[in-house]
């Protein structure tokens, strides 16, 4: 008989269901995403540390878990919430289960439960903090309230590594420029490195706290800052270092880059009430009027008011108006608050991975 668990949100609200994966405790912000696939993507993101990730999809599992669909080299969620978690996954590249993958990774799972009902009460009142247990719920909301906030802890220095490397595949093709393309890693998707090594750049990695010097030392054609965690406002020592390479080489910003590169430049962020997470979110391109539909996962947005002269919005989401976009032509530089990488997600926006490679090979003679 499965054992029982409990997914407790610090409102007070119980949602009893069983549990699957590793029996232990996990506890952080709980929040929602409404892809239809990518599971194993999700689990992998590094944006989703210190997140319990609620799945509206209503079976999970069903493809199971292989090599080839990981965004980096862990799962990253602090716990899953699922409808129905499927045990005998069906598909030619599966390697291993879903209750055997959060066992593996030592993550707690909880299934059957009305995963409509919680994204309800977390549009309603916005993200909270919660926690899966196999033990009374009591005693678990006693730990809860003494558990940090998520707003409060920089998670970038968790999921950020710690050692400068190479991304080496696919090889490069010799007989065409190959550009140095540095990336920031804030808790980046391994998706963006193939991205740009599909477009022949020399891509090295380099950890969030790298010093302007050190970037420019490397004599990068360009700098991509990644996507990553948490408030940007907590990451002061990262946009110090930011403010001092701005205009040296065109750069992208792709979500938590973009609100770096928009906080190093001057403006402000906010926190969402519920976040946006999934891949159906609709975005207009404010220069063209084209609108695109977008992979995304974030719970911060950057201010519209009070941007800095010279910086202009350049894309917005039609759901809500907040910015998700940003251009300064001077300066070479561009950002977008959602994931042009998609993985997972609709492929419509691997474009601007072109117009980045594009301004990296003007400043790479």
């Amino acid at each position: 008989m499965a054992d029982k668990a409990y997914l407790i949100l610090e409102d007070g609200s119980v949602f009893q269901g069983v549990s699957f994966g590793s029996k232990t405790l996990g506890s952080g912000e709980v929040v929602f995403n409404t892809s239809m696939t990518g599971y194993q993507e999700v689990l992998t993101d590094p944006s989703y540390a210190g997140q319990i990730v609620n799945l509206t999809y209503p079976i999970v599992g069903n493809y199971g878990i292989n090599e080839n669909d990981m965004e980096s080299s862990r799962i990253r969620v602090s716990g899953l919430i699922v409808r129905e978690h499927c045990e005998e996954p069906s598909h030619l590249a599966s390697q291993s289960t879903l209750n055997q993958f959060l066992i593996d990774y030592n993550v707690p799972g909880i299934s059957g439960v009305d995963t409509r009902a919680i994204t309800r009460r977390l549009r309603s009142s916005g993200v909270m903090m919660g926690m899966i247990t196999t033990d009374q719920p009591e005693s678990a909301l006693r730990i809860l309230e003494t558990t940090p906030r998520y707003d409060n802890l920089d998670l970038v220095d968790g999921v950020s590594t710690t050692q400068i490397y190479d991304w080496t595949v696919p090889s490069l093709n010799p007989d065409i420029p190959i550009p140095r393309v540095l990336v920031t890693d804030s808790g980046l998707k391994y998706n963006i490195l193939r991205h740009l090594r599909k477009r022949n750049c020399e891509v090295i990695v380099l950890p969030a706290a790298t010093s302007s010097e050190e970037m420019m030392e490397l004599k990068p054609s360009g700098i991509l800052v990644s996507p990553g965690p948490g408030d940007p406002q907590l990451l002061d020592y990262v946009v110090r270092n930011l403010k001092e390479v701005i205009g040296k080489v065109p750069m992208m910003g792709i979500c938590l880059g973009h609100q770096l590169i928009a906080r190093a430049l001057g403006a402000s962020t906010f926190k969402l009430k519920f976040g946006h997470r999934g891949g159906n979110h609709p975005v207009k391109d404010l220069q063209t009027g084209k609108v695109y539909i977008t992979s995304q996962n974030h719970g911060y947005s950057v201010n519209a008011d009070g941007l800095p002269n010279g910086l202009e919005i350049s894309h917005v989401n039609l759901n809500d108006g907040t910015v998700e976009g940003l251009q300064q032509e001077e300066l070479q530089l561009f950002t977008i608050q959602y994931h042009s990488e998609a993985a997972p997600g609709p492929q419509d926006n691997e474009y601007l991975f072109d117009k980045f490679v594009g301004l990296v090979n003007q400043n790479n003679p």
